[in-house]
């Protein structure tokens, strides 16, 4: 019985999501530099293999990434790698850790595919996919997923919409964009984002009278105010009739989250069960 108890509380801490803790060698910024980053590379890469769906998520087609373009992704975050990103305004920086982001778990996914979640790559006793391991270097130091979004990411950036930017490659996960990010479009591409995912049934749907919400809004409540806050938050985004339901709920009724790869297939069947 104690190590079955055991292991609930191992599980448990695994899968609990990371709290917003700043690494503060990534404060370092130059609010005066007019110097961009070129993101074409992912750029044509997201427009080759992203598809874009009016009712449901967006999703990539990771089975027909040919092995030049997986290449040339691969490429992509080795030259972003050898940025020295300190040397950036504070918007280019996000633009450039959510691209980072997004691009390796991209890549994660293309070199394990077929895969039927993110969370069956590397996974383990002491976490649940891959977001611990290091991945990248950035000015000597090495990061992970995690690292990038909990101490980079949330923690600089307090206005939650990091959730709307970085993806992770599954169906309930705000739409990965077919474009990427620039300092000059981070911050409406962020809200535009957030908007879809709120007006969506991944985001907040209300059925037989109750609101059931992403699980994000309750692994990061914090990041949105708490409970109140996040129905305040989702009132604001939502479009005009969802934003009237919501409004009459003083509470949340469930969380889901479905972890399904975001390829196409999963997502005509998420379309068809919301339907």
């Amino acid at each position: 019985m104690l190590g079955a108890l055991l292991w609930l509380v191992v599980c448990q801490s695994a899968l609990a999501a990371p709290a917003a803790d700043l690494w503060p060698r990534w404060q370092a910024h130059d609010s005066t530099s007019n110097a961009t980053i070129d993101h074409s590379v992912f750029n044509r890469f997201l427009d080759d293999y992203v598809v874009t769906h009016e009712t449901g998520p967006n999703s990539v087609r990771y089975a027909a990434v040919t092995t030049a373009d997986a290449k040339a992704l691969h490429g992509y975050i080795d030259a972003l790698e050898a940025i020295q990103i300190d040397d950036y305004t504070r918007d280019v920086q996000r633009a450039y850790w959510i691209n980072l982001y997004n691009a390796v778990t991209l890549a994660l996914v293309i070199d394990h595919w077929p895969v039927d979640s993110i969370r069956d790559i590397d996974a383990g006793v002491f976490d649940s996919g891959p977001w611990d391991e290091e991945r990248v270097t950035v000015e000597g130091a090495q990061l992970s997923l995690n690292d990038i979004e909990h101490r980079i990411l949330r923690p600089i950036w307090h206005d939650g919409m990091t959730h709307y930017g970085v993806n992770c490659a599954s169906i309930s996960c705000p739409a990965l964009r077919a474009s990427a990010y620039t300092g000059a479009n981070v911050a409406d591409a962020l809200a535009a984002n957030a908007r879809a995912y709120v007006a969506s049934p991944q985001g907040a749907r209300i059925s037989n009278g109750r609101l059931v919400v992403s699980k994000i809004y309750q692994w990061y409540g914090a990041d949105f105010g708490g409970p109140a806050g996040v129905l305040k938050h989702l009132a604001r985004l939502a479009p005009a009739d969802k934003a009237k339901a919501i409004a009459t709920h003083d509470t949340i009724d469930g969380y889901v989250y479905d972890w399904s790869i975001n390829s196409p297939p999963n997502v005509e069947k998420t379309q068809a069960n919301d339907n």
